[in-house]
């Protein structure tokens, strides 16, 4: 009787060591998943920040530049807002698809990593 008390004992002291051990691992593999992925998504982050003030203040150029040529300032800026509009309904309704795809599995690619 003493030693299957000792035994089933034995084996919850096992099943404690291997559940703790379990938790560790999966921390870790998280912590590993997190020091891939978070590290590109910042510096693409940074990338994509400067592209976007650079779009920004080159478009406010264009737009200046093309209303002094139309007489009115604002008719520039007018024609580039028309300009993304029609971009805006080209993408969504085009390569809404092409571009959530690539991103999606990308993603996941650096998650599995």
């Amino acid at each position: 009787m003493y030693n299957q008390e000792r035994l089933i004992e034995s084996l919850f002291e096992k099943v404690e060591v291997y559940g703790k051990t379990t938790y560790e691992l999966s921390k870790l593999k998280l912590l590993k998943a997190t020091i891939i992925v978070v590290p590109s998504l910042v510096s693409r982050l940074a990338v994509i920040l400067m592209l976007t003030l650079f779009t920004l203040v080159f478009n406010i150029g264009i737009a200046l530049l093309l209303g002094e040529l139309l007489g009115k300032l604002y008719y520039g800026f007018f024609i580039v807002a028309a300009f993304y509009l029609v971009a805006g309904f080209l993408l969504h309704f085009f390569l809404h698809h092409w571009i959530k795809k690539p991103i999606s599995n990308l993603i996941i690619k650096q998650a599995l990593q």
